[in-house]
């Protein structure tokens, strides 16, 4: 799915940038992730594209971001950032798109805006679907396992950007929020990028301020719409009680405790939090359909390409990616792959069997050294989903990285391949794991020595 473009709504003098993911009959309004960071990352980011992607496939996703975030505009006083406003804006997004109801979907701190929509606009709110909430997260009398007071002051005094490293603590944002990707450095390097370019430091001190203080338990009993509240059982702020609680006091209103400790939906186990989500919109679960298959993913790329080109010059360089496009083509056909597409200075295919997709891969590259150039590959095996005459999914993303990561004339391939082809008679030497971009957790990687 193409990351859709922007467009803006105005909300008297702002301007509220929006997306729509999808295009389907049932409109969810995603009132946010709970987070400072905005709509337009999520194209940049794999686990929150699969997961927007997961809910695209429930109807037409309206994704927009509160002003003060992101894409939107900021008011001059900031004392207008309030979780009334964050309404409006809301509001003004649906009325831009020309939806009249919608599913409304919310996670962590997005889910007091959400609860002030469903309880004031009943007549827009089609369902609710809150993931990990909180209707307070402070600790009070009569509200024992909010959040301390202490601990939350930590948090907040730490988004200052001034203060010295020294006196940060150990409680950073990425382990409050999605600790189960804190040590991938790849996540660590978008998240840092993301947060700063989604709220200014003085607009997310307001709005964490507005969220910390917020105390919303009295909306719950009004919200009358079908409301589904998912929370991860060991997450720490907020904990499981807090979800508990909101489920409790809203009526009819259905619980479920899933598995992990990340606060953000689209980390940890995303598909499984997705679906849940689909089933309450849809009626349906989701099973793996025709359009997903199990393949082996193979990735080619000509090393230094412009670096040749510039040597050979442009009639014979030409000539070259003639004959290595008639050289991949002869080889897939031999061996029974399927080309997908041209990838620049490369290509993609898949095979129905690793071991057939590794030979390949060996001739190609046996065959580029006659031609002159230099080539790398990289495979992975796993499902993958049809689009048309492409694929997508998470496996082809991670054999791009795998590709990504080899070294010239290396035929490079996953453990998945590994552990697949056992006993075929096919080489490999130990490469180690690699921490690959945009995948979570580490990966153990290995060259082909023969086969």
């Amino acid at each position: 799915m193409e990351t859709p473009e922007t467009h803006y709504a105005r909300r008297g003098g702002l301007h509220i940038g929006y997306q729509v993911w999808g295009d389907g009959e049932v409109d969810i309004l995603d009132v946010g992730c709970g987070t400072f960071i905005s709509i337009d990352e999520a194209g940049e980011q794999p686990q929150w594209r699969r997961y927007t992607e997961r809910l695209a496939a429930c109807g037409r996703v309206i994704r927009f971001d509160p002003s003060g975030v992101g894409l939107s505009d900021t008011p001059a006083d900031l004392a207008e950032l309030t979780f009334d406003a964050w309404v409006d804006d809301a509001l003004a997004v649906m009325d831009a798109v020309g939806s009249t109801r919608a599913v409304v979907l919310a996670a962590s701190g997005s889910s007091l805006p959400a609860f002030i929509f469903a309880a004031e606009h009943p007549e827009r709110t089609e369902s609710l679907v809150v993931v990990n909430p909180s209707a307070r997260y402070t600790e009070a009398d009569d509200y024992v396992f909010g959040v301390p007071l202490d601990l939350m002051e930590e948090f907040r005094a730490g988004l200052d950007p001034d203060r010295p490293d020294e006196e940060s603590g150990d409680l950073s944002d990425l382990r409050l929020f999605a600790p189960s990707a804190a040590d991938d450095p790849e996540f660590q390097r978008w998240w840092s990028r993301a947060s700063k370019r989604g709220a200014a430091p003085a607009t997310a001190a307001v709005l964490a301020s507005i969220i910390s203080q917020a105390d919303l338990r009295h909306l719950l009993p009004r919200i009358t719409a079908p409301t589904l509240v998912l929370h991860r059982q060991d997450t720490m702020a907020p904990s499981v009680e807090h979800g508990q609680y909101v489920a409790e006091r809203i009526p009819g209103a259905r619980f479920m405790a899933l598995p992990g400790d990340d606060v953000v939906p689209y980390v940890g186990d995303l598909d499984g939090l997705a679906d849940e989500i689909q089933e309450f919109i849809t009626g349906d679960r989701f099973e793996p359909g025709p359009n997903r298959v199990f393949a082996t993913i193979l990735f080619t790329d000509i090393v230094d390409s412009t670096i040749t080109a510039a040597r050979l010059g442009d009639r014979r360089w030409t000539q070259v990616l003639r004959d290595h496009d008639a050289l991949v083509r002869r080889e897939l056909e031999r061996f029974g792959g399927s080309f997908v597409k041209d990838t620049g200075d490369g290509m993609l295919a898949t095979f129905d069997g690793p071991t057939r997709a590794i030979r390949c891969a060996l001739a190609v590259r046996d065959g580029s050294g006659h031609l002159g150039v230099e080539m790398r590959a990289g495979l992975h095996a796993g499902e993958v989903e049809r689009r048309g005459s492409d694929i997508g999914g998470i496996a082809v993303h991670v054999a791009a990285r795998v590709a990504a990561a080899a070294a010239t004339g290396e035929v490079l391939v996953s453990n998945t391949v590994v552990d697949v082809v056992e006993g075929a008679g096919i080489a490999f030497v130990d490469r180690g794991a690699h921490t690959l971009k945009g995948v979570p957790d580490s990966r153990r990687l290995w060259a082909v020595a023969g086969a």
